[in-house]
């Protein structure tokens, strides 16, 4: 995400927040015990330990209590904010599950409780299995997707309520139920899995449709539904062997999160002696020669004004952010995390947090937005110490920015040494740095950047050239919403690459969600994109083939995806005229084959010599031998 305020001297809704320490220091004034987060947990977790955050007035003058067996009150910290308690708790393996009260007492004082619930987990072998290079993963911003619910457009008591379509800034109205009504558009485009920026509640004064600034943890925004209605979208894609991947933000929150309006000690967010903005130069987290106010600077900086920078030295910012994390996994039975800005966070807590999750969740998976230049750069931030990294991040893969320039390049670029697809071709040699390259998610445009159909100036064979090859590569395939019917738009803001899905709302006068609402070439779009994505759902050699490239010649690329049942042979053509290819040259992958398959339009061809290859067009063919 493309993206801070000064906490000595924030005003918060006339409050005033000066340091949080010393003598006449002014709190927020909250219930006598306003929440408890987590609000329950499960039995049985491999990590027994629990910490609760308790918010309410003057709270730490009160002792703690509780008595349930095999639940420990292992210790109690106080902070800085009187208004605060964290509660260190340890859930013994054979504890049961039941509710059992929390108080809070104080002599003089009405005693306060909390029903604590500890709940079975469901361990069903079909939740939390984790996204592999076997998904084809679906991005969507709910606000802009469909609109399900329209009770929910607008919420009562909430700081945004400006609800129209006409602005690239207000909300729109779209929501969960809106995407659940949609599924079967989604299966029959051959989606495995769903991405979905943020959905955590945003109760921002302004342009909060985003998601990025959550102002809770544990709560969907009431605009896009509720949490059960969030569990009930995971259960429907279950259903349909469907996945769900959660948009998660650790670098920052919203300036109306309710613990920034009473900040349990100065330290919860990097202090500023005046607004600094991050620099955006994740070169300096890796530079031999960088100094460490460089450093601080990247890493300390706020994203925007709106948006705190947490603090994750301190260990119980640490603790809220990952129980927040493990808790969704549980509760919803999500499939996997996308980490927004995750260059931006603390190394060492990232890799803290990587090893948490993979040790409740050894199936789950997880990759980082690194909006970086350089494939060192982007490696740099992926697991396994690959590149002289300091720790091992335990990030599992990346949104592979690489190759998105690499694609561009090879279709809009001049052909070239280094140019054209020749920088395709260089970019994936490249992927020898990685542990695992299979496991970056591949992608033609997001949320943050030109849509892709605008990027290759609305040539449709380049277009088409484009998901041939995305849904060809190494890796995890993503495609935005929209893209297969050419949404188009050039991020200048990025409010233009977020419009509506036509037909996602009541009333709309085009619908194209169905085939009689698209035009001729949309049909054209969106069957192409069907096609290969279910060609590609129901054969593992484009999914965990082998892949075979070769250097490319007169502005041809040539490569292979392969196994021992299959071979699929890619042959991109970027120039603008047709070239005929000698197939001699890739007898190292085509010896024995004689013909060959044509996924997307069915025609046979014959192999043997050489394959004339139209202009500015990429081939998909599947090889056979010449007696099948």
């Amino acid at each position: 995400m493309k993206h801070g305020i000064i906490l000595f001297c924030l005003v918060l809704k006339g409050i005033i927040l000066s340091g949080l320490s010393g003598a006449g220091q002014l709190y927020a004034q909250v219930p006598q015990l306003e929440r408890v987060e987590p609000g329950f947990w499960w039995v049985g977790m491999k990590n027994p330990k629990l910490q609760l955050i308790v918010h309410g007035d003057k709270i730490a003058s009160r002792e703690v209590s509780l008595n349930y067996p095999g639940v420990k009150l292992a210790q109690v910290h106080k902070v800085e904010n009187p208004n605060y308690l964290f509660l260190d708790l340890e859930i013994a393996p054979d504890a049961a599950a039941g509710t059992f009260p929390i108080t809070f007492t104080q002599k003089g004082k009405k005693k306060l409780s909390y029903q604590y619930e500890l709940k079975s987990r469901n361990n069903s072998r079909e939740r939390i299995t984790g996204v592999t290079n076997e998904d084809f993963v679906y991005l969507i911003m709910p606000d802009r997707f469909a609109n399900g619910d329209k009770t929910n457009d607008v919420v009562k008591g909430m700081q945004e309520t400006t609800l129209s379509r006409d602005s690239m800034y207000y909300r729109h109205g779209g929501d969960i139920q809106g995407i659940i009504n949609k599924l079967d558009y989604l299966e029959e485009l051959g989606v495995t899995a769903l991405w979905l920026n943020p959905v955590l509640e945003n109760d921002q004064p302004r342009t909060s449709y985003h998601g990025y600034a959550n102002t809770e943890n544990y709560k969907i925004d009431r605009r896009f539904g509720s949490n059960e209605l969030y569990r009930q979208l995971g259960n429907e894609l279950q259903k349909r062997d469907m996945k769900l991947i959660k948009d998660l933000v650790h670098n920052h929150i919203g300036s109306q999160h309710w613990i920034i309006k009473d900040l349990p000690s100065k330290d919860w967010v990097h202090q500023w002696p005046e607004y600094t903005k991050t620099s955006y130069k994740d070169q300096v987290l890796f530079d031999p020669y960088a100094s460490e106010a460089d450093k601080k600077q990247m890493m300390d900086g706020w994203f925007d004004s709106h948006m705190p920078d947490v603090d994750q030295d301190n260990p119980f910012v640490r603790n809220y952010i990952t129980q927040s994390h493990i808790w969704w996994i549980e509760y919803a039975g999500l499939d996997g995390f996308r980490l927004d800005t995750y260059a931006y966070n603390n190394p060492e807590y990232m890799a803290e947090w990587g090893r948490a999750i993979k040790e409740e969740y050894p199936q789950f998976t997880f990759f980082g937005e690194t909006w970086v230049h350089g494939v060192p750069n982007q490696v740099y931030f992926t697991q396994g110490k690959t590149v002289n990294q300091p720790l091992d991040t335990e990030l599992q893969g990346v949104t592979d920015f690489q190759a998105l320039w690499g694609i561009n390049e090879a279709l809009n670029g001049e052909w070239g040494w280094t140019n054209g697809v020749n920088k395709l071709y260089n970019t994936l040699a490249g992927d020898y740095q990685y542990q695992d390259a299979t496991r970056n998610v591949v992608f033609l445009d997001n949320h943050d950047i030109s849509r892709f159909y605008s990027v290759v100036g609305e040539d449709f064979n380049k277009f088409k050239s484009g998901i041939a090859w995305l849904l060809t590569t190494r890796g995890i395939p993503q495609l935005y919403y929209g893209t297969e019917i050419l949404m188009k738009n050039h991020a200048d803001p990025d409010g233009k690459v977020r419009e509506d899905f036509k037909g996602g709302w009541e009333g709309d006068k085009e619908n194209k969600f169905t085939a009689a609402g698209r035009t001729e070439q949309e049909n054209e779009a969106f069957n192409y994109v069907k096609k290969l994505a279910n060609y590609r759902k129901q054969n593992q050699v484009l999914q965990t083939g082998k892949l075979m490239q070769y250097v490319p010649e007169d502005a041809v690329y040539v490569y292979f995806r392969y196994n021992e049942e299959q071979t699929v042979m890619v042959v991109m053509n970027t120039a603008a005229e047709a070239r005929k290819v000698n197939t001699s040259r890739f007898s190292e992958r085509m010896a024995g084959f004689g013909k060959a398959h044509n996924i997307v339009t069915d025609e046979v061809l014959n192999t043997s010599d050489t394959l004339t290859v139209p202009a500015k067009t990429t081939l998909v063919l599947e090889l056979k031998k010449q007696a099948d």
